[in-house]
């Protein structure tokens, strides 16, 4: 499947809009009972329908969604085409996990990733979290020398608020942004996507379906016994409006004929500094059909109507 490609804030890469996020991808952590031969065909069935952007990170698993996706891009034979990121930043101390963002550990982080996913060059790598510790400017100049010696190809930090932000990309370095938002998540608007904007730093949201609520496939008796049992999204009357609020999207999509995340995920896109997403995923099918994103023209009245349901 041909798609077009876009640029990623100023980073210079080439992706399609819809990416893959990897957490089911040998996330053991995260998700149990993954398989990892269906975690792998997810990877495969992105690459085959023209997904070219792949998010993963050390601590999915943790290790093992790079050493997965590493054997999938290297049973292909070429990645020129593949735009890989990943992240690193948590350390483990005995049975305690810290976050680090000293240079060494960065250099050092992003040699082990280099090794899990069997490549010489990592296109995005982000430091996942900020510590408490290490000046921002200082972590960012050590992926900066990293970039410098093309280990690594652009320079990402993720979960950053705007203050470390702009301590980060205190000399131009930073050239995206992950972090939290969607339309129940908007806090964003308010610092982080004006400064990404102005900056040029391109801004990929994560959680961009709030875990499933904002694809529609959930009504008032859906239980849950997972992370969402404990979000406040997922409780009680706040549970009952939040449907409410999707089903206004749901008959906008049927007068449109697609479905509703495909109506939320083109919003985004249509957000200043949003050039890609990154959508997880468990099933095949689910990859494919988070490609139909890209069919969706949106008018700008009913662009305005989504940010009116979702104030």
């Amino acid at each position: 499947m041909k798609v077009a490609k876009v640029q990623i804030g100023k980073s210079g890469l080439q992706a399609n809009p819809i990416g893959l996020g990897t957490n089911a991808v040998g996330g053991h952590n995260i998700y149990p009972n993954l398989n990892e031969e269906t975690g792998k065909d997810l990877v495969r069935a992105a690459l085959d329908n023209g997904i070219n952007l792949l998010d993963t990170a050390y601590i999915y698993g943790p290790e093992r969604s790079e050493e997965l996706v590493g054997q999938v891009i290297k049973e292909r034979g070429s990645r020129d085409d593949i735009v890989l990121a990943t992240k690193g930043a948590h350390e483990f101390k005995g049975e305690e996990v810290i976050l680090n963002n000293s240079p060494a550990f960065l250099k050092q982080s992003v040699e082990n990733s280099l090794n899990r996913l069997q490549t010489d060059y990592i296109d995005l790598f982000y430091i996942h979290f900020p510590d408490e510790d290490t000046p921002k400017a200082e972590a960012v100049g050590a992926l900066k020398e990293l970039k410098d010696q093309g280990k690594i190809k652009s320079i990402g930090v993720s979960n950053f608020n705007l203050e470390q932000l702009k301590e980060a990309n205190k000399d131009g370095y930073v050239d995206v942004l992950q972090s939290h938002y969607n339309l129940f998540h908007r806090e964003a608007e308010e610092d982080l996507l004006p400064y990404t904007a102005e900056q040029g730093i391109s801004f990929v949201p994560y959680f961009p379906l709030a875990s499933g609520l904002l694809a529609g496939k959930y009504d008032e008796n859906t239980t849950f016994d997972d992370i969402r049992a404990k979000d406040p999204l997922f409780q009680g009357e706040a549970f009952k409006e939040n449907l409410r609020k999707v089903d206004q999207v749901r008959e906008m999509a049927n007068a449109k004929g697609v479905e509703v995340p495909h109506m939320v995920l083109a919003w985004y896109l249509t957000r200043d500094s949003i050039d890609v997403l990154i959508p997880g995923a468990k099933r095949q099918e689910q990859v494919v059909d988070n490609l139909k994103t890209l069919d969706v023209k949106l008018t700008s009245e009913e662009v305005q109507r989504i940010d009116q349901i979702f104030k």
